[in-house]
């Protein structure tokens, strides 16, 4: 099987639960830049797209800013794997977490049908989107605590907390430059580019 198919393969056992997905994702160094190519791309696309448009500098902080997201986890898996030596699964690790971030297009797809539903059977939009971002919040965080936790073979704890730690800095790295940039004067433009 080629590598693509092992990753869609991957991707589906992961998704259900299943431990052995982890190990159709190679443990390589080009395995990981496979997986990070695409979270490259799309920023770096936009970016060229609002340049065009003469936001040069817009343009320049945006992708900055999200090739800081985009490289994060990667990074904090290698450093939290380090820690409890762990390091021989890490890029196996970090690729099927990057692999697993388009697990939310067709979750996104499901949440709005689920969210017509609940709209349909009375309830307020509102309150349909607060359940469906919920729990697809809440299964994407599964997720990501299931991947390094079995891709690491780490504790509950452990997986636990670098889970929150990796949200935590995605979470600074994606207000934080807005933020600075307000208190200067500016508008927050770094991931609300166009």
């Amino acid at each position: 099987m080629n590598a693509s198919g092992k990753i869609l393969r991957g991707l589906f056992l992961l998704v259900r639960g299943k431990a052995a997905g982890v190990v159709e994702f190679a443990n390589t160094n080009n395995a990981l830049t496979a997986s990070m190519a695409p979270l490259i791309a799309f920023p770096l696309v936009g970016a060229i797209l609002v340049a065009m448009r003469g936001d040069i500098n817009d343009a320049l902080v945006s992708f900055i800013a999200q090739l800081c997201v985009a490289l994060a986890p990667s990074l904090l898996i290698y450093e939290f794997a380090r820690r409890w030596q762990a390091e021989a699964n890490w890029l196996r690790t970090a690729s099927a977490l990057n692999w697993s971030f388009w697990v939310a297009l067709p979750l996104l797809l499901l949440g709005a049908l689920l969210a017509s539903m609940l709209v349909t059977f009375g309830a307020s939009e509102t309150v349909a989107e607060a359940i469906v971002i919920g729990l697809i919040g809440g299964y994407l965080m599964w997720l990501h605590w299931f991947i390094v936790r079995k891709g690491l073979n780490i504790g509950v704890w452990q997986a636990i907390l670098l889970v929150f730690v990796t949200n935590i800095v995605l979470g600074l790295l994606v207000v934080g430059p807005d933020l600075i940039n307000l208190a200067m004067g500016g508008k927050m433009s770094a991931f609300m580019t166009g």
